[in-house]
Formats: structure tokens, sequence, C-alpha cells
């Protein structure tokens, strides 16, 4: 198989296990991301069906958060994220940003990661209005 070949079935598989998204934050900002379909498959594939989402930020450590009308179970959940991670929490039915060091309250089922811009979420303020859109 030539190497072109192989470069493209790659790039296939990428944009179907990698969705881009935008986050648009009202009067701070825009920020992209991906979600990652094999990290949460029923999680991803259910945020996917209902963008555009949007709702009002809630802040915690460094961690945005804002509640959406998706009532998902863990798959696949983790105690611990690292920086720019997009996670849904199961426990407050919420889309996660985690711009800094923080942990989550409980475990997250990770969805993704922010790809430019993750510094504006430092900046958000609680009731802040949050779009997540497709790309």
């Amino acid at each position: 198989m030539s190497e072109d070949v192989k470069e493209d079935e790659k790039e296939n598989e990428e944009s179907i296990t990698r969705i881009p998204i935008k986050f648009v934050v009202e009067g701070v900002g825009e920020a992209d991301g991906e979600l990652i379909r094999h990290l949460a498959p029923r999680t991803v594939g259910t945020i996917m069906k209902h963008l555009p989402l949007e709702g009002r930020a809630a802040l915690w450590k460094e961690e945005v958060y804002f509640e959406i009308p998706l009532g998902m179970g863990d798959e696949k959940a983790k105690p611990t994220v690292e920086k720019g991670t997009i996670a849904y929490w199961p426990m407050g039915s919420a889309l996660c940003i985690f711009y800094g060091e923080t942990q989550p309250y409980s475990p997250v089922n990770i969805v993704g990661e922010i790809t430019a811009n993750l510094d504006i979420f430092a900046t958000v303020k609680s009731g802040t209005r949050i779009k997540v859109l497709a790309r």
C-alpha cells in the first residue's frame, strides 16, 4: 500500500473519531475543541446529536461547567483529568472544561480536548452564556 493511501485512510479515520467543535463564550471569545469518539462512544454520540448546546457557566476551582439536557450515566468514567480536557459529568448532567490542574469533584466521562484558546476559560464568570457548536 502506498504512503499516500495510508495517509488518506488515517485522515479519514481521524475525521470520524475526532469531531471538531467550537465553544462560543459570551463576552469572552471562542475556543476550539475536539470530541474524541473512542474515549466514550455513547456519550460523544449523544452530545453530537444534541448540538448546538447552550448553558450558563458555573465555576469550580479551575473548571468551567454548565448543565446540558442529557441524562447519561458513567462511561469509562475517570476520577482524574489533564488540563484542557472536555468531559461530561454524570452526577451533574454537565459539560466540563478543565482549564487548570483541578481534578473533578466526582468521576467524569472524558469526551475530548480543547485544541485552541484554552486560556479564555480562566476569565469566564459565573452565569456567562456558553454555546457549543459543530465546526
